[in-house]
C-alpha cells in the first residue's frame, strides 16, 4: 500500500510557521506530524502533495519520496492521510475496507483500493480527492487536527509523553556528571550516545520524561523540567527549561523557556523568557527579548490569522516567529503574537504590535523597507553558512515567494506608518 501525505488549503492557518514548509513538517512533541503518520502507517513508498513552491526545498529533504506527482499513486491501494492529522497513543483503525473520514467536508484520510484508482483519470489531485469524496463511502472514525499554531504548543506536552513511549528509550548512553542529579523517576531520563550534561544540572522527571538526543550538551546550572525534549547537537547553557518544551535539533537555548517548541537551527543563547510559542528554523532571538503569554486581566488571548484577529480559547498563548527573523536585544514580544519570516525586528522600546508580515524591517517601531529583500537574503545565508548548511537555490526561490506572499500587508503598514509620521 502507498502512503500519501498531503496538506489541504488550510496551510495558511498555521502561517507564519507553514509559508517555509508543508504543514506535516511542523513539530508536536518529538517528532514531526509526517513522521507520526509514517511511524503509524509504515509503507515503503509515500508520497507528497504540497503547495507548489514549497515542492522543491521538500523534495530536496525527502530525494527518495514523490513529490506532487499524481501518476505515483496509480499503482496500488493508497492510504491518503491529511497533514494535519496528530496521531498520538491508539492511532484510528483503517485496515478494514474502503471509506474516507471528513471534517467539514476536508477529506482527513481515505483508504482507496487499486481498482477504484483505475477509474480515476483526471491529472490534479484535487479532483482525486473530490473522486474520493463522490464514490467512496464515508465513514466515522476520530482524530486530532491541527488547524492553528497553537494546537502545536496546547498539544506538545501530550504528544512529548507519547512520543517517549513510543521510542522505548531509557537510560544514561552518554555523559552524565556525578554532580548532576535526576530528581525524580530515573527510567524517565534518556541520554543518548554523544550527549553530555554537565556538572550542576538537574533534570526533574516528576512531571515527564527528560529525552536529551545525541550530542546535545547540558551546560552547569540548567534546570529541565519534563516532559522535554533536548534535540541533537543542541546546547541549553545554564537555562531553566520549564515542562513541555521541545528544542532542536543544533538550538542554542538559555535563560527560561516554558511550554515552547524550537523548529532548529535557532539560538535563544541569553536570558529572556520565552513561552507558549513556536520558533521557526534560523532565529535569533536577542539577548533580553522576553514575550508575553499571558494578558494583566486573564482574558483570552487573540492571534491574527489570514488578517483577522482569531479567539485561541485559551489564556496562555505567547509568540509565533518565522524562520530566519531576528530580534534585536531588548525586545518585548507581545501576547500572541504572529510575526513573520525574514524579519529584522530592532526594539525601540514598548512592546511589538501583535503582527508583522513576512519581509520586514521593524525600525524606529514602525515596519519600514530598510535595506530591501537583497540584504535579507544575504543575511539569510550567512546565518546558514555559520552552520555549515548550504544554501541553496530551492532556498532563495522559498524565501523569494515568502517575500512576494506578505507584499500587500507589509507596504499598508509601511505606507500607514509613513502617514502616521506625515501627519
Amino acid at each position: 500500500m502507498r502512503l500519501v501525505i498531503f496538506e489541504d488549503e488550510k496551510y495558511d492557518q498555521l502561517y507564519p510557521l507553514s509559508l517555509t514548509r508543508a504543514v506535516f513538517e511542523l513539530k508536536c512533541g518529538i517528532t514531526s506530524l509526517a513522521e507520526k503518520i509514517r511511524r503509524t502507517y509504515p509503507a515503503n513508498e509515500i508520497s507528497y502533495f504540497v503547495r507548489d513552491y514549497i515542492a522543491p526545498t521538500l523534495k530536496k529533504r525527502h530525494p527518495s519520496d514523490s513529490v506532487n506527482d499524481i501518476g505515483s499513486i496509480g499503482n496500488d491501494d493508497v492510504l491518503i492521510i491529511n497533514g494535519r492529522c496528530l496521531f498520538m497513543n491508539t492511532p484510528p483503525n483503517l485496515s478494514g475496507e474502503e471509506g474516507w473520514v471528513g471534517e467539514n467536508n476536508d477529506l482527513v484520510y481515505a483508504k482507496v483500493n487499486k481498482e477504484t484508482l483505475d477509474e480515476f483519470h483526471e491529472d490534479s489531485f484535487e479532483e482525486l480527492l473530490d473522486y474520493i469524496k463522490s464514490g467512496v463511502k464515508k465513514v466515522r472514525i476520530d482524530c486530532k487536527m491541527i488547524n492553528y499554531p497553537w494546537d502545536l504548543i496546547d498539544y506538545n506536552s501530550q504528544a512529548l509523553l507519547d512520543d517517549f513511549k513510543r521510542m522505548k528509550k531509557t537510560g544514561i548512553e552518554g555523559l552524565m556528571a556525578e554532580e548532576s542529579v535526576i530528581h525524580g523517576p530515573k527510567e524517565q531520563v534518556y541520554i543518548a550516545k554523544e550527549a553530555e550534561v554537565h556538572p550542576m544540572v538537574c533534570l526533574d522527571t516528576k512531571g515527564g520524561p527528560v529525552f536529551i538526543d545525541k550530542g546535545a550538551e547540558i551546560h552547569p546550572f540548567t534546570r529541565i523540567e519534563g516532559p522535554s525534549y533536548i534535540g541533537k547537537n543542541s546546547i541549553i547553557l545554564g537555562a531553566k527549561i520549564r515542562e513541555g518544551c521541545s528544542i532542536g535539533p543544533v538550538c542554542r537555548v538559555g535563560g527560561e523557556v516554558e511550554e515552547s517548541i524550537f523548529h532548529g537551527y535557532s539560538n535563544k543563547f541569553h536570558d529572556g523568557f520565552m513561552g507558549h510559542s513556536y520558533i521557526g528554523e534560523w532565529v535569533n532571538i536577542g539577548a533580553l527579548t522576553t514575550n508575553s503569554d499571558l494578558k494583566n486581566d486573564y482574558s483570552n488571548v487573540s492571534v491574527m490569522v489570514k488578517g483577522k484577529p482569531v479567539d485561541t480559547g485559551s489564556i496562555k498563548v505567547g509568540s509565533f516567529i518565522g524562520d530566519h527573523t531576528k530580534t534585536s536585544i531588548g525586545t518585548s514580544l507581545n501576547t500572541g503574537a504572529h510575526i513573520g519570516a525574514l524579519c529584522i525586528i530592532v526594539s525601540s522600546g514598548g512592546v511589538l504590535p501583535k503582527y508583522i508580515p513576512s519581509g520586514s524591517w521593524f525600525i524606529n517601531n514602525s515596519v519600514t523597507k530598510g535595506f530591501g529583500f537583497k540584504k535579507l537574503l544575504e543575511t539569510a545565508e550567512k546565518a546558514m553558512g555559520r552552520r555549515k548548511v548550504q544554501f541553496t537555490e530551492e532556498d532563495t526561490l522559498l524565501l523569494k515567494k515568502v517575500y512576494e506572499v506578505a507584499k500587500p500587508d507589509r507596504d499598508f503598514l509601511i505606507k500607514k506608518s509613513r502617514y502616521g509620521q506625515n501627519s
